[in-house]
């Protein structure tokens, strides 16, 4: 998105993108500089952003204009069911004081990305925003998901008494090159490749995979996500939610089945189902986004997996 002299409204702003050397952050900062922003990544090392003299000190050192707000700590259900606290708090505390501390420098824009996990457990299908406080998130992410969902409370009350400038978007889960595929924090998309490509490299005759296959979940390759997030980055001034996702459902037992396929896997699928599913379905409505954003998903889920395979083939040890 560019004004009338084809620039982004991000070309030469001074931009800091916290968790800009993960899986979807060093999307958005190759997006970021490639409009023009002059972007920096304040590393874990030296700013812990959970700690508010660490946060005000980032402020200081960097002086940003705008700040995209993607660093988390985040896993798969099983992760969520270890860390419940610790997942709160540590999101909880990042978002409360880099919001804080943008009010108090008078940021230019305070971008938030928010998780599909702030929305209720049977919320209608497909997710509308609307539909974003009618009831109590799914039991094993929920302290993460209303950590997430109480930034979007703290920017739109920030926005209203103070005039910050913010964006909100709740993306789906993600997936592609770069994933997190450690068996213990990873997602169902990383966590099934490993599983598939392991087996096959062993000879093994069936692979383990939580729950009962029966729930759906709606998938965003990391790139059309990253698109996203910058161009509400571009175009919002009030935290509206806005979901980012591609508008495909697939059972889990039907996206293990093409992940198995696509990694020559032809042994046995079991199912156990002692582990919890997670959310019954996952599916979000885009249309109101498409018409804010001027965006879309481009990349389909089958080209997706493909390339998330490749990746992993290639840099994986086993």
């Amino acid at each position: 998105m560019s004004d009338s002299s084809g620039l982004s409204p991000l070309a030469t702003r001074r931009v800091v993108v916290t968790g800009g050397a993960g899986f979807l952050g060093r999307e958005v900062v190759a997006r970021l500089r490639e409009r023009g922003a002059e972007v920096t990544v304040p590393r874990r090392a030296q700013y812990d952003l959970t700690n508010e003299r660490a946060v005000a000190a980032m402020y200081d050192d960097l002086r940003p204009e705008v700040v995209f707000h993607l660093a988390a700590e985040v896993g798969g259900i099983g992760a969520n069911q270890a860390n419940p606290g610790r997942y709160f708090f540590a999101n909880m505390s990042m978002a409360l004081h880099l919001i804080e501390h943008a009010r108090i420098r008078s940021l230019g824009k305070f971008v938030q990305v928010g998780t599909i996990c702030a929305y209720p457990k049977f919320a209608p299908i497909p997710f509308r925003e609307s539909d974003l406080w009618n009831g109590y998130p799914e039991e094993t992410n929920a302290p993460y998901g209303i950590a997430k969902k109480a930034a979007l409370v703290m920017l739109d009350a920030y926005h209203r008494q103070y005039g910050l400038q913010s964006a909100f978007v709740l993306p789906v889960n993600l997936y592609g090159p770069h994933d997190n595929f450690d068996l213990g924090t990873s997602h169902v998309i990383p966590a099934i490749i490993r599983k598939c490509v392991e087996a096959v490299a062993k000879g093994a005759h069936h692979i383990e995979c939580w729950g009962t296959g029966s729930a759906s979940r709606e998938f965003l390759f990391v790139s059309d996500a990253a698109e996203g997030v910058v161009r509400a980055g571009e175009v919002m001034d009030a935290p509206e939610p806005l979901n980012l996702g591609s508008g495909q459902e697939i059972l889990v037992r039907d996206l293990v089945s093409r992940i198995a396929a696509l990694c020559g896997f032809k042994g046995e699928v079991r199912w156990l189902t002692d582990k919890p599913d997670g959310q019954p379905r996952r599916c979000l409505e885009i249309e109101h986004t498409a018409s804010r954003l001027g965006w879309r998903a481009t990349v389909g889920l089958d080209e997706g997996l493909r390339q998330a395979v490749e990746w992993y083939r290639a840099n994986a040890r086993c």
